[in-house]
């Protein structure tokens, strides 16, 4: 499963993609989370796209330009200290999405 977190310089999304690939890994999930900008979106392939609260002005944009599933996160996500809530929603994202999570136990 390849994750992006997107905020406007890559940034506050590092913090959020370790911390989102540390609660994977506790549960035995083989997911790779890494953090970029807006125009990371069109320059990978990625199974999710999770774009930083303040960028819900562009979530259309990137929608468009994204491969798989893309979903804005909550405003209170820097304080997701564990990564716990945030690997829940991104398991809600991807099971709405009808994907099935790569590296799913």
């Amino acid at each position: 499963m390849r994750i992006l977190v997107v905020c406007g310089a890559g940034a506050s999304s590092t913090f959020v993609a370790q911390r989102l690939r540390r609660a994977a890994e506790s549960v035995g999930l083989d997911w790779d989370a890494a953090a970029g900008t807006e125009s990371s979106v069109a320059a990978g392939r990625h199974d999710l796209v999770l774009i930083g609260p303040h960028l819900g002005d562009r979530l259309a944009d990137i929608r468009r330009v994204a491969d798989g599933p893309v979903a804005l996160l909550p405003d209170d996500v820097f304080a997701d200290r564990d990564g716990s809530r945030t690997l829940r929603l991104a398991r809600s994202i991807l099971a709405d999405a009808g994907e099935t999570p790569k590296g799913t136990p």
